[in-house]
């Protein structure tokens, strides 16, 4: 979401905002901390400049100033459409959340849909959909799949990449705006919104549709966005055919423990997390990889990739 395009409603108040904008970008975060909390004592119910100041004063090295103003961001706005939940816990200022608002993921991908593909393919130098498409072949040859969902299908990277080996293919994702490049690309049979945080019969993912009409279910660098993963484990449940496969990738947290929050907001999942997950849901895990997936800040992520099969 691009804050400095979001108005307060007052002239002057945005005038302020607009003059502390211009100092952070030339690196002076301290005055522009303190031009922003001008500008609130004009509209101090302005969620998105809490969240601006927020960043301000963090950049500072203010910390405690920063956290005081990511929690007036949600007291102004519990449904966070910014993602101050998860900023806060970075700063130690909140447990980690299980999960972020689906408000602000489906925000944060409504605002990256039309610049998606080249940023990642291109700036990024993102693989997961032709790894896990690979992972997949390495172990089912030619074989065709009868109906394959694509969960969080985005703009359809991986879509492209299982077409030409599915009867059917369906893509879910939560950004109508992501889902409206996927419709361009006309890879799809079938194309709604569903949120993979929650359980199967709020998803979206079965609104006139069976259960367990899946041979294949894919899930490509979007687990990230889920901290605990039972709801996508359960909704995989609920999809898979007998002895359907899930194939689906997690940064790797490379650490103790289920999931850690990185300074990305994103979450990293470890192997150990995930081979439970398999066991208490009934998939056999056929192949593990471990593999670069994308560079960031110049240096690459590391993730981890998975096939499954749900157990006879």
């Amino acid at each position: 979401m691009m804050l400095n395009q979001l108005s307060s409603g007052d002239l002057i108040a945005d005038r302020r905002a607009e003059y502390a904008h211009m100092l952070a970008d030339s690196g002076d975060h301290m005055d522009a901390a303190d031009l922003m909390t001008q500008a609130l004592e004009l509209v101090p119910d302005w969620a998105a400049g809490w969240f601006r100041l927020a960043d301000y004063e963090e950049k500072s090295g203010r910390k405690e100033a920063a956290v005081n103003a990511l929690r007036k961001v949600l007291d102004l706005n519990p449904e966070d459409i910014f993602g101050a939940g998860l900023k806060l816990a970075l700063l130690g200022g909140a447990e980690t959340p299980d999960q972020p608002s689906s408000l602000y993921v489906a925000q944060l991908f409504d605002d990256y849909a039309d610049r998606f593909d080249k940023a990642l393919v291109e700036k990024l130098d993102y693989t997961v959909p032709e790894k896990l498409a690979a992972l997949i072949t390495d172990h089912t040859g030619d074989a065709r799949f009868t109906d394959v969902i694509d969960l969080g299908c985005g703009t359809g990277l991986f879509g492209e990449r299982i077409r030409d080996r599915a009867d059917r293919l369906e893509g879910f994702d939560l950004s109508a705006n992501m889902l409206a490049k996927a419709q361009d690309k006309g890879l799809y049979d079938h194309l709604a919104q569903a949120d993979l945080s929650l359980l199967p019969e709020t998803s979206g993912l079965f609104a006139g549709l069976p259960e367990r009409r899946a041979d294949l279910l894919s899930a490509a660098d979007v687990l990230m966005y889920l901290g605990n993963l039972d709801s996508v484990f359960i909704i995989a449940s609920a999809l898979l055919g007998s002895k359907g496969l899930f194939a689906f990738s997690v940064e790797d947290a490379d650490a103790d423990g289920d999931f850690i929050l990185r300074p990305s907001l994103r979450y990293a999942h470890s192997e150990t997390y995930v081979q439970d997950l398999c066991k208490r849901f009934g998939l056999d895990i056929l192949a593990v990889s471990k593999t670069a997936i994308r560079n960031d800040g110049g240096k690459p992520v590391f993730g981890i990739l998975f096939l499954t099969r749900a157990s006879a």
